[in-house]
């Protein structure tokens, strides 16, 4: 091969690799980043946890669901929240714990109680000044589980027939 036709394909190639290159970096940068990254990613998230969390175990409307706990099962709830949240965001962790619906069963969480954990949890994004755009993104995330935590309201009772 002739040394002007090597140069003009490793010339090719090299443009080739560049447009690739700069294509590659465009479309990376144009989307927009996961909310997991956002956020800090993961010693974000657990420092949020790490202050929600207590928040939850020390309110007095709250606190009776997490009576008798040991403080290892406390440390296993703060990290079941983290992985949730962590994989939520779109970050790299795998939530392993039951379903929020089983872990959440039978507990009698009203619709008040819910709002009470909310409250906790905008205090605690507040506090690490949390991007109000990503304060959204979190409330809508906890929002979707609502359903599964808070209990329906019992039936109205019936009065017999006279």
């Amino acid at each position: 091969m002739k040394p002007l036709h090597l140069a003009k394909r490793v010339f090719l190639a090299m443009l080739a690799c560049g447009l690739f290159l700069q294509f590659a970096t465009n479309s990376v940068s144009s989307q927009e980043k996961k909310l997991y990254h956002r956020l800090g990613s993961y010693d974000a998230i657990a420092a949020v946890v790490d202050d929600f969390v207590p928040r939850l175990v020390g309110d007095p409307q709250l606190g009776k669901f997490f009576d008798g706990h040991s403080t290892s099962s406390l440390k296993k709830i703060r990290q079941l929240v983290v992985d949730q949240l962590c994989e939520a965001t779109g970050g790299p962790c795998v939530y392993t714990g039951r379903t929020t619906k089983v872990a959440h069963e039978g507990l009698g969480i009203t619709d008040a109680q819910w709002q009470i954990s909310v409250n906790h949890l905008v205090a605690t994004l507040d506090k690490f000044k949390v991007p109000q755009k990503e304060k959204d993104e979190l409330l809508a995330i906890a929002s979707s589980l609502k359903p599964d935590i808070v209990a329906p309201p019992p039936p109205a009772s019936v009065a017999p027939k006279k």
